[in-house]
């Protein structure tokens, strides 16, 4: 009989797998299928911890008792914020479109949150980096955009991407922009003993 994976990855996203398996560690993936509506006038920091915690939760839920006894959930959750405004993953080209045009020629506020909870525990915490774009043309903005990377990602952009010609610099983790900070997350697994360096 094939034993479940001590550690569950609640998170659809490949960067975050990919980073995860930088650490080491065997995982299993369970993406949580959650709301991600942002509350009324929340902040972006408390925001992204509820989102991390609410999908580690969500895929816990789903384990059977016995499983849950054992394994630990990882829940992620990633927002680019400017002048307050918390930019999520865009809807469309036109959104994407307006995400660069702001972030073009300054600096915004990645928002990285991890939680993870075994049984009878939960752990969040929070990293915070701060990314500056150079100025960008209409034609660097439509040419990236129908480049389709933009989709799927906070703030229309990924740093591993096309878009890392647009950063002139970055304050934080370049892990925890991308979607997973990795110091972080190992200091996590190491307390919870899931980490053995």
């Amino acid at each position: 009989m094939m034993l479940p994976p001590r550690l569950i990855l609640a998170s659809a996203s490949p960067r975050r797998a990919q980073l995860l398996q930088q650490l080491g560690v065997q995982f299993g993936i369970a993406p949580a299928d959650i709301d991600e509506t942002p509350a009324v006038a929340e902040p972006a920091g408390q925001y992204v911890c509820r989102m991390a915690e609410e999908k580690a939760l969500a895929c816990q839920r789903r384990l059977d008792c016995a499983v849950r006894q054992q394994t630990h959930v990882l829940g992620a959750d990633t927002s680019v914020v400017c002048d307050g405004m918390i930019l999520g993953k865009p809807d469309d080209a036109l959104a994407a479109v307006g995400f660069l045009r702001r972030l073009s020629g300054r600096s915004h506020q990645v928002l990285t949150a991890v939680c993870l909870v075994t049984a009878g525990s939960r752990q969040t915490l929070l990293q915070t980096s701060t990314v500056t774009f150079m100025p960008l043309t209409d034609l660097q903005i439509s040419r990236y955009v129908a480049s389709g990377e933009p989709m799927g990602k906070a703030g229309g952009y990924a740093i591993q991407g096309r878009a890392a010609a647009f950063i002139t610099d970055l304050q934080g983790s370049y892990s925890s922009v991308m979607g997973l900070p990795l110091a972080e997350t190992a200091g996590l697994l190491r307390t919870a003993q899931c980490l053995g360096y």
